[in-house]
Parts: structure tokens; C-alpha cells; sequence
């Protein structure tokens, strides 16, 4: 179900300027003089970057399964914006939507829009193209201000980006009276709510907007009512619809559109990553910063008439979970988790490709608190080919267990974050756990702590230790014979996901398909429950590890590092479906 939006009043809240002057209707008369049905016809789209669709061919199924806006009359709390500050003096177009305010006389559009227009730009609700200004429903309304967040600077001048401050994409204009004297507000009849929305996922949402003439001859405005969700890493949404080519930057992103209305709430404005879309070189990907605090108080200056303060702190955008970015995670080649720190919640341990060893000590909250160096980049750690974290010395802090690409087996009791510790040999060299392909430490036979270990070999064997100690792998029970089918068991680790006394496996195998086994002991696997079929998005997870993430207490939340370096947290995960998604490494960063 969508999140609930919530209206938001914007802070600060300055007194609004005086709503009607002596000159009320003069701009828009004198800016009328100009603005012929002709030219406005004439029109070409201020947003270029989606001027044209880039697929070619005839559509697949999927293509033609995508919704498609759909042209209609329009509605007088959406309009369009005409100037001509383009290359050669040529008029341009964005969409702007009517906000309420006090001061009756705001628009809403991207900043991107706002960069490009100049003094000679108007504002018309509702536009209808071959119509003079004084015959357009609600007149013609002059731009004598627009407001920006100072922190958004489109790349090299252009109108895209792909920055973080491609959040702030938002701006508004302050309009004068139409022709007639009128102010925006009191001549459409009403505006949209500014809102700030709870999240990104929504059911339906409408986006109303003005496509460039090149696919749109008549002039019609486009509607689409869509879901949205997060665009990964950033704080806009992103919706599905095609048709959304140049003149569209700006559209507003309406909860609770009805055709007629003169209210409705409004939590976002086509913009943002890319200036809205054509990231992947398709026309029907749009996107739109989601309010939140610097949209309000954007909105706040533009009633009150003052420009933001140039000083504002830095913007950050979503700053990630995890540090370091997809690139840097895209080498992170092997994971545990463990009580490191003695606070009784999980901590992450991660060796890199490079042989670097990280601690993340968990903050209990699903976040982390600052990394700490367990080694530094060198070529013995290189070596390490599969790892787990354990309660095996009997200490008060997690053990941490590492085979090496030799078959040695080495204990490192009460890791913490001052260093690894004195390490225990628990295998030789040369020994047959070369041939341990993957381990994971677990609760398995109804003790306090995780003191079993569970142990996959090439050949498809399953072995349970229980009891493990410094320096004895306890005492060995075969799961399963060596068999063709758990050959193909890519991923495994432990957890405690159905609540039983005993903890339970999971397991990610070659075709994408993630099973569990709840309630596994030296009895036996558990009864195997399914929570992925096969599937090719599974098999780009790469590397896996359970713990106490999150403040349930439990360790049942799965961390899934994917081939793309993105890093996610399944939060509460059960034996028989993956918990909440919460993205710890955003792809593409």
C-alpha cells in the first residue's frame, strides 16, 4: 500500500509580499503585445534532453505492455511557460502547476527550467495552442522572479545532472497578475497542496505535462497515472509511462489527481537525475525529486519574495549505509558477521579483493557506525577463500573462522575492533578442508551460542560440527552424502529466520533459486522452504551473511552483496519469505 502522504507547512515562514498592485495586469498586457498564437505555437522544448525517443525497431511485448500518456484538454492548475531566451532567440517551453499559497501567485517547475528563463517569460494555465493570450481560459501571467536552491548547478551549464544536488531540481516562479488583473490563484479557482510524501512508493500518482510540438501537434497537455518508486540513491521517484518527450520538465506529480479540480496535492516535479530521464536511452522513464525540508523552504522564500541564502550548508544527498560506494563493494569478496564489539548486536566483517580486512560495527538500527581497519591491503589475506563468524573460543566477543586457499584453517578468538588477535591453527596446511567450499557458523544443536559449524565440500557433502572449540572442530555428523545437487549450492549461511531452538540454513543456489532449511540440527537438514524460484536476479547476488542487524533482537537479517557492488539488507527475513529491503550500498554510486 502507498505510504500516506502529509501536507507540509514550509520553514521558514516569512510574511508574503502584497498580492495586487496599482499595475496589477500591466506585465501580462505588455508581455500579450508579443506573445502571438504564432509564436506560441511556434514553441520549442526548453528541456531538449527528451526532445526525441531513442528506441528504433518495432516494440516488443514489454514495450507495448508499458503505459502510454494519454492527450486530453488539460487542467487549469497546469500550465505551460514560453520565452525567448533560446539559442538564436528561439521560444522555449517547460510545464509549471499553480501551488497554493498566500501570496496567491506561485509556480511550480524544475530548476533546470528556472536557469534558462529570462524577464520576457510567461505562464499559461491550461494552454491552448492557436489561441491568442487573450483567449487562452485563464489569460497569461508574466514571470518576475524565479527561485532556486543555490546548491543545484546542472552540469557544464547544461540541463542535465547526475549529482547528488540533482535532488534540489525544484523551483518556483512568482507570477504577476494576468491581463485582467487577476492573480494566478483567484484566476484558476485554486492550486495544488504542496506535500511532502511519507516515501516513494505510491499506488497512483498522475503526472500532467506538455510535450514539445515535434509529438504533440495539437498542443494537448498528457496525463499518465502511474505507480512510482525510489530511484536507487537518490531522493526523487521514478515512474514508468511513455510520451513524456521535451516540454515536460516541471510536470507535477499529483496523490489524488481529478480532471476539473481545483485542489489536489503535489509531491514532486519531473526532474531531477539526467534532468528527468533518458538515463537508459528510453523516452518513458521519468523522474521526480521527492519534497521534503528544502523544497519547503525553497517554497517559503518564493511566498515571502526573498531569494534562499547563498550560504547554505553542502548538500549530501542519501548518504549510503555503508561507505565506500558500488565500485568499492564490487570487491568485497568475503563477509561475516559477529558480535565484535561486545553489544551484543551483529557487526559486519568484510575482506577485500585486495586483502584489506574491514570492520563495521552495527549500530542495532539496520545503519553503521564508522569502518575500522583490521588489516591493511597485503597479500596473505588475498589467500582467505571462505569465512565465518562464531562462538568457538568461549570469549565474550565474536570468533572469526577463515579457510585458506592451502587448506588451512585458522581461529582468530575475540576479534574486536583493536585487530585480529592471536590466531589459533585449527588445520594444516594441505589438509582436506581445501576441499570445505563454503562454512558458516550456526546454533545447531540446542546450545546458547554459535558454537556448530556447518561445512559444504566440493563434492556436494554436507558435515555439521558441533562443539566447536580453539583448536578442535568438536565432534563431525554427516548431513548429507556426497550428491550432484548441493554441488550447485553457491551461497550458504546461517541464521536463526523461523524461531526455532535450533538455527536454520539458507541457501542461494546456481540457477537464482534461495531456499531454507529451518530448524537444522545433527539430525538432519530441516524441511526445505522456498523463498526465491529460480531466477537470474539471484544469481547476480555474490556473496551472503546473516546476523543481528536490526532491533527485532533476532539474527535473521540477510545481508546480499550484488554483482554490481549494490548492497542490501533484508531486514527480519522468515523461513519462508525475505524481509524488508533496505538498500546499504546503492548501485551506480
Amino acid at each position: 500500500m502507498a505510504p500516506t502522504a502529509r501536507a507540509a507547512s514550509p520553514s521558514p515562514s516569512p510574511s508574503p509580499t502584497p498580492l495586487v498592485t496599482a499595475d496589477a495586469g500591466r506585465e501580462a498586457q505588455e508581455a500579450a503585445r508579443f506573445w502571438t498564437a504564432r509564436r506560441m505555437a511556434d514553441a520549442r522544448p526548453l528541456d531538449g534532453f527528451r526532445s526525441a525517443p531513442s528506441a528504433s525497431g518495432k516494440p516488443g511485448a514489454a514495450a507495448a505492455a508499458r503505459p502510454k500518456g494519454t492527450p486530453y484538454g488539460g487542467t487549469r492548475l497546469v500550465g505551460t511557460f514560453f520565452g525567448s531566451s533560446g539559442p538564436s532567440g528561439t521560444a522555449w517551453h517547460c510545464t509549471g502547476s499553480v501551488i497554493a499559497t498566500a501570496s496567491k501567485n506561485i509556480v511550480l517547475t524544475a530548476a533546470h527550467c528556472g536557469l534558462s528563463m529570462k524577464n520576457d517569460y510567461i505562464f499559461v494555465p491550461k494552454f491552448v495552442k492557436g489561441a491568442s493570450p487573450d483567449r487562452q481560459p485563464y489569460g497569461i501571467f508574466h514571470i518576475q522572479h524565479i527561485f532556486l536552491d543555490p546548491r543545484y548547478v546542472p552540469d557544464n551549464g547544461s540541463t542535465t545532472t547526475r549529482k547528488p544536488w540533482s535532488d534540489l531540481d525544484t523551483a518556483f516562479a512568482r507570477v504577476s497578475a494576468n491581463q485582467r488583473g487577476k492573480q494566478l490563484q483567484e484566476a484558476v479557482g485554486g492550486g495544488l497542496t504542496f506535500t511532502k510524501p511519507s516515501g516513494y512508493t505510491h499506488r497512483n500518482v498522475t503526472v500532467v505535462g506538455y510535450p514539445s510540438h515535434a509529438h504533440n501537434g495539437a498542443g494537448r497537455a498528457l496525463k499518465c497515472t502511474v505507480p512510482t518508486k525510489q530511484l536507487p540513491g537518490y531522493r526523487q521517484m521514478s515512474m514508468t509511462c511513455g510520451g513524456y518527450y521535451g516540454g515536460v520538465s516541471g510536470s507535477p506529480w499529483i496523490t489524488d489527481y481529478k480532471d476539473g479540480a481545483t485542489t489536489g496535492h503535489v509531491i514532486g516535479n519531473l526532474g531531477g537525475y539526467n534532468g528527468g530521464g533518458n538515463d537508459a536511452n528510453v523516452d518513458y522513464i521519468s523522474y521526480a525529486p521527492a519534497f521534503g525540508a528544502d523544497a519547503a523552504n525553497l517554497l517559503a522564500y518564493a511566498v515571502a519574495g526573498q531569494d534562499p541564502p547563498s550560504d547554505l550548508p553542502p548538500y549530501k544527498g542519501i548518504e549510503a549505509k555503508l561507505p565506500g560506494g558500488a565500485g568499492r563493494w564490487q570487491h568485497a569478496r568475503l563477509t561475516a558477521s559477529g558480535d565484535y564489539t561486545g553489544d551484543h548486536r551483529s557487526d559486519l566483517i568484510v575482506v577485500w579483493s585486495d586483502g584489506e580486512t574491514t570492520l563495521y560495527p552495527g549500530d542495532g538500527k539496520g545503519g553503521f557506525q564508522p569502518q575500522k581497519r583490521l588489516q591493511r591491503a597485503n597479500s596473505t589475506w588475498t589467500h582467505a577463500r571462505t569465512i565465518t563468524g562464531g562462538d568457538f573460543a568461549g570469549g565474550d566477543l565474536s570468533d572469526l573462522l577463515v579457510r585458506w586457499s592451502d587448506g588451512e584453517v585458522t581461529l582468530y578468538p575475540d576479534v574486536s575492533a583493536a585487530g585480529l588477535g592471536q590466531e589459533v591453527r585449527m588445520a594444516k596446511p594441505g589438509s582436506v578442508w581445501k576441499n570445505a567450499v563454503q562454512i558458516s557458523a550456526g546454533q545447531f544443536h540446542g546450545g546458547g551460542n554459535a558454537t556448530d559449524l556447518l561445512v559444504r565440500w566440493t563434492d556436494g557433502e554436507l558435515t555439521l560440527y558441533t562443539s566447536v572449540g580453539a583448536g578442535t572442530f568438536g565432534t563431525e555428523k554427516r548431513l548429507l552424502a556426497p550428491n550432484g545437487t548441493w554441488k550447485n549450492a553457491t551461497l550458504l549461511t546461517s541464521g536463526n529466520f523461523s524461531g526455532k531452538a535450533t538455527w536454520d540454513v539458507l541457501v542461494r543456489w546456481a540457477d537464482g533459486e534461495l531456499d531454507a532449511y529451518p530448524g537444522t540440527s545433527a539430525a538432519g537438514l530441516g524441511t526445505e522452504s522456498r523463498l526465491r524460484g529460480p531466477n537470474a536476479l539471484w544469481k547476480h547476488g555474490l556473496v551472503m551473511t546473516a546476523g543481528d542487524y536490526t532491533p527485532n533482537r533476532t539474527r535473521d537479517d540477510l545481508i546480499v552483496r550484488w554483482s554490481d557492488g549494490e548492497t542490501t539488507l533484508y531486514a527480519d527475513t522468515g523461513a519462508k519469505a525475505l524481509g524488508a529491503e533496505n538498500t546499504l550500498v546503492y548501485p551506480g554510486t
